[in-house]
């Protein structure tokens, strides 16, 4: 039976490239076949990510059958997880997020959950020697995950060993890391195709904070001009898609990558009492621009209050 090796929904660059990774490794290495697979369309930095080191795009799934060998990588939250995915046989996890509770395995597995910024770091170290195998769209895969988790080691999730290890596929590969990310953050900040609806849920992860259902999303751009002048309709979509998503509120943050600085939409006063009990500060007006925010993982979710 072939493994199925998916991250999480809604799709970035590690959730997309790591998964390929891991399946080469499995099937090349391990002698265990795998196939990598998405749970939803790869955002623009992905999909510019699988252009540029000429990887197919994964088939897109929408859930796990009862029974079926399945790696979840970047993630181990059922909320970002096919709907079946207890019923599937889990063999491996391997994440770099705090960890949350609620998925079922059939047996001992093995799981690797390090503190690191990225899914792809793990790997690296998981793969060992092996490495040197790895064909150039892998590697390369793995060092566009790494710079973007870290946003070229901008994000205080960054490691002094996801450094070492993008450093090192870097050398190996002959390539400029400034130039690659800011090829992959040009892409990430074209979102001239998507809806509201879409930006919205692009890179959006559920939370219950204090008991209110949160969809916190975040918007990595180095082109924030772009997204706030589309702040009045963002904030209006807002409304059906809490509604549709059974959440009581959406925040969206939009991350300024180069400014290195986050901005919240502030549509209501729901949201303005949150960000005042989050971030220690006044709002006044729609928006708040959030100093040195970076990272939903290590900054924003940690603080939030309802």
């Amino acid at each position: 039976m072939t493994t199925k090796v998916f991250g999480h929904k809604s799709p970035d660059t590690d959730s997309t490239g790591s998964p390929i990774a891991w399946a080469w490794y499995m099937s090349e290495v391990l002698a265990t076949p795998a196939t990598p697979v998405l749970l939803g369309e790869p955002n623009t930095e992905a999909a510019f990510v699988l252009e540029h080191w000429n990887l197919s795009k994964p088939e897109i799934i929408s859930d796990v059958a009862e029974g079926e060998k399945v790696v979840i990588v970047d993630t181990n939250n059922p909320a970002e997880l096919p709907a079946g995915i207890n019923k599937a046989d889990i063999t491996a996890i391997i994440d770099h997020h705090k960890l949350v509770g609620g998925l079922e395995t059939k047996g001992p597995i093995d799981i690797t959950i390090r503190p690191l910024a990225c899914t792809a770091t793990i790997m690296y170290d998981l793969m060992g020697g092996a490495i040197a195998k790895a064909p150039r769209g892998i590697k390369g895969a793995m060092l566009s995950c790494i710079l973007s988790d870290t946003l070229e080691f901008r994000s205080p999730t960054t490691t002094e060993h996801d450094k070492a290890v993008a450093e090192a596929l870097a050398a190996d590969l002959g390539v400029n890391m400034g130039e690659l990310a800011a090829a992959m953050f040009e892409a990430k900040s074209d979102v001239s195709a998507f809806s509201d609806a879409e930006l919205l849920r692009m890179d959006s992860k559920e939370y219950t904070v204090d008991g209110k259902e949160l969809r916190v999303s975040v918007l990595e751009t180095t082109a924030p001009k772009l997204l706030l002048d589309r702040k009045d309709s963002l904030m209006a979509s807002m409304v059906d898609v809490a509604k549709e998503d059974g959440a009581d509120q959406v925040l969206l943050f939009i991350i300024d990558i180069l400014n290195e600085e986050a901005t919240l939409l502030v549509p209501n006063d729901f949201v303005k009492a949150v960000a005042e009990a989050s971030f220690g500060c006044t709002v006044s007006g729609d928006t708040l621009v959030l100093p040195g925010i970076m990272s939903r993982k290590k900054q924003i979710i940690p603080a939030l209050k309802v």
